[in-house]
Formats: C-alpha cells, structure tokens, sequence
C-alpha cells in the first residue's frame, strides 16, 4: 500500500511538473542514505542528469508563469509530464524510502505495470492541470497564471517530499486536489453560462 502511494504521490507531483519529482526523487537517491534507488533507476542519481533535469525545470518555472506562454508549454508537456510520471511511479514505487523498507514484491509482479500506472496518473493530472489554467486564464484575463503556476510548484514540491517520507499524507494532498480543481471548473462553467452568446445578444437586440 505504501509504495503504492509513493509512487502515486510521484506521479501526481510529475503531472504537475515534469522535472519537480524527478528532480527529488533522484537527489534523495544520491544523498540520502534511507533512499535506495531501484537498480534500474540509478541513473536518475548521476550528477549529470540531475543538472539537465535542474536546466529544464527552470525554464519550465519561467514558461509556466506567463499567460498564453503556458497554454503552448502545456501542449509541448503532454508528453514529458506522462513519461516523467511514468520513470517517477516505477523508481519511487520500487525505491527503500523512509517509509517504505520492501518493495521488492510490488516492482517484481511486472516492470511495465509501475511504469504504465506511473504514466496513466500523471496524463491525467496533466489534462486537469491544462484545464483549470485554461478556465482560470479566462476568469482573470491571464493575471491568474503566475500564482495558480506557483502554487502548482509548491504543491509538487510537497508530494513529492511527503510521498518519500510519509506517503499516507499523499492521499490528503490528492483530495484537496481534486476539490480545488472541481471549484475552479465549475466557476468557469457558470461564468460561461452568464455571458451572453453572441447570436443571443443580437437576437436580443434586433428584437
């Protein structure tokens, strides 16, 4: 269950941005001795891969803070944030964390299965996160998009922490998730709902 959530935690964090999980996830693995990487994620601990990843991660919080920019860095992280959710979901599900000290019997039923959840989990956080940023961009004329993009960072940042260290919080985090981005649609539906159409307001005026 544990590791379940741990790599949940992970691939929510990824679908939320790319490089924040992997970022972590490959630190813990190189400097914290209760995390021990699986033998297939090692690399995510080599220092040169940990700099590329730190590179792409500041453009990253640079392009998801301005308006419209965003809407284009969304469409470019359709793949890379799945794929990140992907590696994150496998290596923190088949990591000795904190936590969690026998993984071994969850990653060996099926080494693609971590991967293929990992992936599926954060596509959707993905396609939610495009969504709320789409409606909130439209609710405040774009002002929205650097707050909404830095609590997005902060929450990453925290699942990802929690999901190493006490992956049961993960599931907290989840929800609250999922309430804010239920309110943030909804108000958008309404707001939609009250402008007038356009062959609405003509036919209003004519008539």
């Amino acid at each position: 269950m544990l590791e379940l959530l741990t790599g949940a935690g992970l691939a929510v964090s990824a679908g939320l941005n790319a490089y924040i999980p992997l970022l972590i996830l490959g630190l813990a693995g190189r400097f914290i001795e209760e995390v021990t990487l699986p033998a297939g994620w090692t690399w995510l601990s080599n220092e040169w891969v940990l700099g590329i990843i730190a590179i792409l991660l500041v453009f990253e919080l640079v392009a998801d803070k301005i308006p419209a920019v965003d809407t284009i860095n969304d469409w470019i992280q359709s793949v890379v944030r799945p794929a990140s959710g992907g590696i994150v979901f496998g290596g923190g599900a088949g990591a000795e964390t904190v936590a969690v000290s026998d993984p071994a019997a969850f990653v060996e039923s099926g080494q693609w299965v971590p991967i293929a959840i990992g992936v599926a989990i954060a596509f959707v956080v993905h396609l939610a996160k495009a969504l709320v940023r789409v409606a909130a961009n439209t609710l405040t004329a774009g002002a929205a998009a650097p707050a909404l993009s830095t609590a997005e960072d902060i929450t990453a940042v925290t699942l990802s922490v929690l999901a190493l260290i006490v992956p049961i919080l993960v599931l907290v985090v989840i929800v609250g998730l999922v309430v804010g981005t239920t309110v943030v649609l909804r108000r958008a539906r309404d707001r939609r709902r009250r402008v007038p159409q356009p062959e609405t307001a003509t036919r209003a005026a004519s008539g």
